[in-house]
């Protein structure tokens, strides 16, 4: 093993691809090879002790970049994964076919004798069979004892690795792949208009999920009595699970700050926001808000949209790279079965964040032109394709993205249904994009941010043709302010 060729893999996430070969025909995949995990450790690292006691050859070993100690001691410690590729292995080799985390050995297992590593894991180990079907071939970490992970076939141990970190720190927990990934088909299945001629979607904005269970401070109970300090995120992910089990909408529409800011994981956070949409089968979209990639541990939002595009029932997409922002994107909504007749475009996009400014705190990016661009063009486009010129009254478009638009500032704005509790915080520069909005037959914009206004509204003196519903959905997440009927938008409205 030592003097093969190292596997060429991707680290980012600590998630490890394989290398795979496209064929002739369309749509189908022809795995070549797959990286298999031939041993794991710990390695802690001190600042006081030099040169590092843990030595380990780095064409072998691959650190799965999470620092376990979340970056709160002067030590650091790292799981670093032994890897092979598949087409390399012989029937010598001895591959890790179970992991386990704990004090004492588990049971031997058909002979087998259970290896003792760092952190406390105990790896298994047998020779290669001629198939990985049994055998570990990727190995992850999550934090906190309500992190979960909705990635098909993935497993997340209970137990957390023996660190002796602080008790204040969300503890290390280890996922791991069991045989050859299931590639994620290419086709998805379209959004399609109910035989009982209905679409429901249920917008869900500001999370705010963190790393660990979380803090909530200001919980009020439906009398507006203040509750006691509780774990925070565990209230939000039932919060979100009771409202899919009432609504049971066609899909859920996720528009901005799903993260904290600051948080020490990025994955482990955004998998809780995401878990219980997965867990119910409803297709999902997101886009993100301001604090969504703030923080210097923070993963960037295109690491966080690869990470969504990747996961059961996603129809995110990353966007064109010519556009600025991650996440400007279209989807379309089919009539019933069997029409391909597509009856509504939901558009999708990045409103950036805060920016600094010595006239107006809070100040923040407005909607770039390139973007503006993207979606009239967009429109245009979906319009030619329609055949149709003027569709505006039968043909339904909304618009969802995090940062309101200045127009929801407008005093005389007309509230009709929901209410406003607090002044709208947005971009102060005006880029127009509400009359591009308009001219593109944009029905409503769904927006978040504001956490709490809760509310739809129009601006005054709209005709017919050209009026656009500003809907605005509070916070969802108790780790800031919540009340009983923030955070959940549906659409249509009451149902």
């Amino acid at each position: 093993m030592e003097g093969r060729t190292p596997p060429s893999q991707e680290c980012a996430l600590g998630l490890f691809t394989s290398k795979t070969a496209t064929s002739s025909t369309p749509h189908t995949t022809a795995i070549i090879t797959q990286p298999v995990v031939t041993d794991l450790t710990v390695c802690i690292l001190s600042p006081t002790v030099s040169p590092s006691t843990c030595k380990l050859d780095p064409g072998k070993w691959l650190r799965i970049e999470k620092e376990l100690y979340l970056h709160t001691s002067q030590q650091s410690a790292w799981l670093y994964v032994a890897l092979a590729n598949e087409e390399e292995l012989t029937a010598e080799d001895l591959l890790v076919v179970d992991i386990r985390v704990g004090e004492s050995p588990p049971h031997p297992s058909l002979g087998h004798s259970w290896e003792s590593r760092s952190g406390g894991i105990w790896v298994l180990k047998s020779k290669f069979s001629g198939k990985i079907n049994q055998a570990v071939t990727e190995v992850d970490v999550l934090f906190g004892v309500d992190a979960v992970d909705p990635r098909p076939q993935w497993a997340l141990m209970q137990s957390s690795l023996q660190l002796n970190a602080q008790p204040n720190v969300p503890v290390a927990r280890l996922s791991v792949l069991y045989g050859r990934p299931k590639p994620r088909p290419d086709a998805r299945v379209p959004l399609r208009v109910r035989k009982d001629g209905k679409f429901k979607i249920v917008q869900i904005s500001d999370t705010h999920m963190v790393t660990g269970v979380g803090v909530c401070k200001d919980a009020i109970d439906a009398h507006g009595k203040n509750l006691p300090e509780s774990e925070a995120d565990p209230l939000t992910v039932d919060f979100i699970g009771k409202i899919l089990d009432v609504e049971k909408p066609d899909l859920v529409i996720l528009t901005g700050d799903q993260l904290h800011h600051d948080i020490s994981d990025s994955q482990t956070a955004l998998f809780k926001v995401v878990a219980p949409i997965i867990e119910r089968s409803i297709p999902f979209a997101a886009v993100f808000g301001n604090h969504d990639s703030e923080g210097i541990h923070a993963l960037s939002r295109t690491a966080q949209m690869a990470i969504l595009q990747n996961l059961p029932y996603s129809l995110c997409e990353q966007g064109p790279e010519y556009v600025d922002g991650i996440g400007n994107f279209y989807l379309r909504v089919l009539a019933p079965a069997p029409s391909q007749l597509p009856i509504s475009t939901l558009y999708f996009l990045d409103s950036h964040g805060q920016i600094p400014s010595k006239i107006h705190n809070p100040d923040y990016d407005p909607i770039k032109q390139s973007q503006i661009d993207w979606f009239t063009d967009t429109c245009q486009a979906q319009r030619k394709a329609r055949g149709m010129e003027n569709d505006n009254l039968f043909y339904l478009s909304l618009a969802f993205f995090h940062i309101p638009l200045p127009e929801f500032g407008n005093p005389r704005l007309i509230i009709h249904n929901g209410r406003r509790r607090e002044p709208t915080e947005g971009p102060h520069y005006n880029t127009h994009f509400y009359d591009d909005l308009v001219k593109g037959g944009i029905s409503a914009v769904g927006c978040g941010h504001d956490h709490v206004n809760d509310f739809c509204a129009l601006l005054p003196q709209q005709t017919q043709q050209d009026r656009l519903w500003l809907c605005q959905a509070g916070v969802s997440g108790v780790n800031e302010l919540v009340l009983v009927e923030s955070g959940v938008v549906v659409v249509p409205p009451g149902e």
